[in-house]
C-alpha cells in the first residue's frame, strides 16, 4: 500500500519537462513585464486586422489596404496564415487569447528544445542548458508570427537528429519526406521558412565535410548517400516553399529584404546586440560554450554541429533577432559536450578533490535521472497554465497580466479625438501607425506603419526626415495632404510644430499631442517617390526604429 501511495505521490510532482514548460512563464512574469512584454510591439495589431480582411474577402491581399500615402500599391501579406490565426483568436477571446497563444507557443518551443537536448545529455544538464537558451532567446519574445519560426526550427532539428540516429521513418513514412510538407505550412505562417531549408542543407554539408576532412570516421558510401538525401530534402523544402499565394515573388522579396543594408543601419533588431543588455550574459554564455562544443565535435570528426554553430553565432552577432535561432541550434551540441566533460572528469588527471566532486555530481545526476524517468501527470504545468488564463481574463488583472497595448506609451486617450474627425489624414511615427491601424481601421488610414519594406527605403528616408525636422519636411506633409499630426511630447517634430504658425495643438494628455493644420491642404498630391520599389514588401517583423522592444526592467532598454 505504501509503495502504491508513493508512486501516486511521485506522479503529482513536477518533472524536468514541467520545469522546461514553466521556464518561459517564470521569465515573463518574474524578470520581465509579463503580457506587456508580448504586446510591446504593435505589429500584433495590424496582423489581426490583416487577418480580419482576409477572412472577410476570402483571399490574401495583393495591394495595400492600410495607408493613404501608398494606397493601392502592391503589397503582399507574407504571414497571411498567421494573420488569420491571430484574427480568429482575437474574435474568439480578444487580445487575451492572442497573448495566451503566444505564451503557449513559446512554452511548447522550449519544451520541445528540452526533449531534443535531453537526447544528447542527462536531464540536469538538459534543463540547465534549456534555461540558458530560454533566457538568451527572450530578447525576441513578442506576440508576432516569428514565434512560429522558432517552433518549426525545433521541429526540424528533432526530425534531422532522428534521421541521423538511424530512425529514418515515422509511421512508415520517411521523415525527410515529411519536411517539405511542413515547409508549406511554415512558409505561409512566417517568412523565416528559409531557416529550415538551411538547416537541412547544413546536415548534408556536414556529411560531405566528414568525407573531405575525416575520411576514416565511418562508411564513406553511407556518408555520401546520407549527404545526398539531406540535399534532396533541402531541395524538396525549397520547392515546397513556392506553394504560397505569392509564389516566386516571396523568394524574390526575401533576397531583396535580407540583402538590404538599410535594415542593419536603422532597424533595432537588425543591429548587432548590445552586450550591456541584461540578457546579453546568456548569449555570451552560449557563444563561449558553443565555440568549445564546436571544437570538441571537430576533434571527434563531426562537422554538422560546428557548421551550424558558426553560421548562427555569426548571425546572432550581426543581428539581435538571430540570437534565439542560435540559442536553439547550439543547445543540443552544448549539452552533449558538457555531459561528456562530466562523464570524463572522474578519470581526468586533475586534483583528487575535483575528481571526487565530479564523481559525486555524476551520482546525483544518475539518481535525478532515475527519479525523473518515473511517469508524471504534469499537474503543476496544467495548474500554472490554468492560473495564468484565469488571471489574464479576470475583470481587473494585475498590471503584468493585462492584455493591452501599453496606454502609458500608445496614444489610447487621443483616439476619441481622432475618431471624431473622419477626414483626418494623420501623420505619426511608424509604431503609433501600427496602433492606429489596430484602433481606427477602416475608418482611418495611416501615413506610415511598421511595414518598412512595403514603403521602401526612399519613402522611409522622407518619413525620417519629417520626424527629425530636416529640410523639406513641410513640403512632404503638404504633398501627402496631411492635416493632423499625432506625436509624443519628446519628438523633435513636436517642438517645431509648437513654434509654427501653421499648426495648433488641439489635444494634449501628456502621452500624445494632436496638432491640426490652421489652413488644411486642399488634397494630397502624392509624388512618384512615394511609390518607389512598387511597394514590394511584407511585414518584416521589425521592432521599430525606436529602441523600444521591451526591457527586463522598466528602466533598461532592449538589445
Amino acid at each position: 500500500m505504501e509503495t502504491s501511495q508513493a508512486k501516486f505521490a511521485v506522479k503529482l510532482l513536477p518533472s524536468m519537462t514541467d520545469f522546461a514548460f514553466l521556464v518561459p512563464l517564470a521569465f515573463l512574469f518574474g524578470r520581465m513585464e509579463g503580457v506587456k512584454t508580448l504586446l510591446s510591439d504593435c505589429d500584433t495589431g495590424w496582423h489581426i486586422r490583416t487577418g480580419e480582411w482576409i477572412l472577410a474577402n476570402h483571399q490574401a491581399p495583393a495591394r495595400d489596404i492600410f495607408s493613404f500615402s501608398k494606397s493601392g500599391a502592391p503589397w503582399y501579406a507574407w504571414e497571411w496564415l498567421s494573420d488569420v490565426f491571430f484574427a480568429r483568436l482575437a474574435a474568439w477571446g480578444g487580445l487575451q487569447a492572442v497573448v495566451l497563444a503566444a505564451m503557449l507557443l513559446i512554452c511548447a518551443t522550449l519544451t520541445g528544445l528540452y526533449f531534443l537536448v535531453r537526447r544528447k545529455s542527462n536531464p540536469v544538464v538538459a534543463i540547465l542548458v534549456t534555461m540558458v537558451a530560454a533566457a538568451a532567446s527572450s530578447v525576441h519574445w513578442l506576440a508576432r508570427p516569428h514565434l512560429f519560426t522558432l517552433f518549426f526550427l525545433v521541429v526540424f532539428c528533432a526530425a534531422l537528429e532522428r534521421v541521423r540516429a538511424g530512425r529514418t521513418r515515422l509511421f512508415g513514412v520517411p521523415v525527410l519526406a515529411m519536411l517539405p510538407v511542413v515547409t508549406v505550412l511554415w512558409t505561409n505562417l512566417h517568412g523565416g521558412f528559409f531557416v529550415g531549408i538551411l538547416m537541412v542543407a547544413a546536415y548534408g554539408a556536414g556529411e560531405f565535410l566528414r568525407l573531405a576532412l575525416a575520411p576514416g570516421s565511418g562508411d564513406r558510401a553511407r556518408m555520401r548517400h546520407e549527404g545526398r538525401l539531406y540535399m534532396l530534402a533541402a531541395g524538396g523544402c525549397l520547392s515546397a516553399s513556392f506553394l504560397n499565394p505569392y509564389t516566386w515573388r516571396l523568394h524574390q522579396h526575401m533576397i531583396q529584404y535580407l540583402g538590404d543594408p538599410w535594415n542593419s543601419q536603422h532597424i533595432v533588431e537588425f543591429l548587432s546586440p548590445s552586450f550591456h543588455h541584461p540578457t546579453a550574459i546568456f548569449f555570451e554564455m552560449m557563444l563561449v560554450l558553443g565555440v568549445l562544443s564546436a571544437v570538441a565535435h571537430v576533434k571527434r570528426g563531426s562537422f554538422t554541429e560546428p557548421l551550424l554553430i558558426v553560421v548562427w553565432a555569426h548571425g546572432g552577432l550581426l543581428a539581435a533577432r538571430n540570437i534565439p535561432i542560435f540559442a536553439i541550434v547550439a543547445a543540443p551540441a552544448v549539452a552533449a559536450t558538457i555531459s561528456g566533460w562530466m562523464d570524463a572528469l572522474p578519470q581526468m588527471d586533475v586534483a583528487g578533490w575535483l575528481r571526487e566532486a565530479g564523481a559525486r555530481a555524476n551520482r546525483i545526476v544518475r539518481e535525478t535521472a532515475e527519479t525523473d524517468a518515473m511517469p508524471r501527470w504534469h499537474v503543476v504545468s496544467v495548474l500554472a497554465a490554468a492560473l495564468i488564463v484565469a488571471v489574464v481574463y479576470a475583470p481587473n488583472p494585475p498590471k503584468k497580466f493585462r492584455a493591452e497595448f501599453d496606454p502609458g506609451f500608445y496614444p489610447a486617450k487621443a483616439l476619441a479625438t481622432l475618431k471624431g474627425d473622419p477626414g483626418a489624414r494623420i501623420f505619426t511615427n511608424d509604431e503609433w501607425g501600427d496602433y492606429l491601424i489596430y484602433s481606427l481601421y477602416p475608418g482611418h488610414r495611416v501615413f506610415v506603419d511598421g511595414r518598412s519594406d512595403f514603403y521602401g527605403d526612399a519613402f522611409e528616408e522622407k518619413y525620417a526626415a519629417v520626424l527629425s525636422v530636416k529640410y523639406g519636411w513641410e513640403q512632404t506633409l503638404s504633398r501627402f495632404g496631411v492635416n493632423t499630426i499625432l506625436l509624443p511630447p519628446d519628438a523633435p517634430l513636436t517642438g517645431a510644430l509648437k513654434e509654427s504658425s501653421k499648426w495648433r495643438v488641439t489635444y494634449d494628455d501628456g502621452i500624445a499631442l494632436v496638432f491640426r493644420a490652421v489652413n488644411p491642404p486642399g488634397g494630397p498630391q502624392v509624388s512618384v517617390a512615394a511609390n518607389l520599389r512598387g511597394g514590394e514588401g511584407r511585414d518584416r517583423e521589425v521592432t521599430k526604429t525606436e529602441e523600444r522592444d521591451r526591457a527586463i526592467t522598466p528602466t533598461i532598454k532592449p538589445i
